[in-house]
């Protein structure tokens, strides 16, 4: 351990390259910006398939990917009965072949029924001042900020929120892997939960990216 007081710190020794991450979030900046200042308005609206309302404004487009919480079945399975006839060795052997396949199929629908993250499928999503749209054939969303109860930044890419499904499906979480999740989690959080303790301390955004802006000759505006 170096216990130099005027080394220069390690991380700054080899920096991360800059990345695909780092381009979302510097053109998260400047949304926030324009935000915090009720500029958004003046904002080019980009292109999307999205079906927007009057005043609305599309502000990212993207490909991301949801994954839910929830259970594969609900611990139901279908019991096999075995009937042999035969010498007693092939009526036993039958019968304890039927008790294996029961406890195997009881076994998987026990594991069936406890809820983790199940991947639905890859989509494309439409960020806009008023909610998030994601396209996706079977597992579509559409969330207005107004309407969700939790909203996290759990992963620099993964925006979970959850809500009460509209179509009677009952309280759902879900994760938008995205590389626009920051943007996700700032906007909803303004919206709807301006008291987030993330959005509070600008958890949101890495503590030195500013810095890293500055090695990379980016101009950022000030969104602490």
């Amino acid at each position: 351990m170096n216990n130099d007081p005027f080394a220069v710190p390690l991380y700054m020794e080899r920096p991360e390259p800059w990345g695909m991450l780092d381009d979302h979030l510097l053109y998260t900046c400047g949304v926030v910006h324009d935000l915090v200042r009720g500029r958004l308005a003046d904002r080019p609206p980009l292109p999307t398939m999205a079906r927007l309302e009057p005043g609305e404004r599309s502000l990212a487009v993207g490909p991301a990917a949801r994954s839910t919480w929830r259970a594969l079945g609900d611990g139901s399975y279908v019991h096999g009965s075995t009937v042999a006839f035969g010498s007693t060795g092939f009526v036993i052997g039958s019968m304890v072949g039927s008790a294996l396949g029961n406890s195997a199929r009881r076994r998987q629908a026990q594991a069936n029924a406890q809820p983790r993250w199940v991947a639905d499928g890859p989509g494309e999503v439409t960020v806009t001042n008023l909610r998030v749209y994601f396209g996706h054939p079977q597992s579509p969303l559409n969330l207005g900020w107004a309407g969700l109860d939790t909203v996290d930044l759990v992963a620099p890419d993964v925006f979970q929120c959850a809500f009460h499904d509209a179509n009677g499906s009952g309280y759902v979480t879900v994760q938008l892997h995205s590389l626009w999740a920051s943007l996700l989690f700032v906007l909803a959080a303004h919206a709807s939960f301006p008291a987030h303790p993330r959005l509070l301390s600008h958890g949101w955004l890495p503590p030195d990216f500013e810095a890293r802006c500055a090695a990379d000759g980016w101009s950022l505006p000030p969104v602490r």
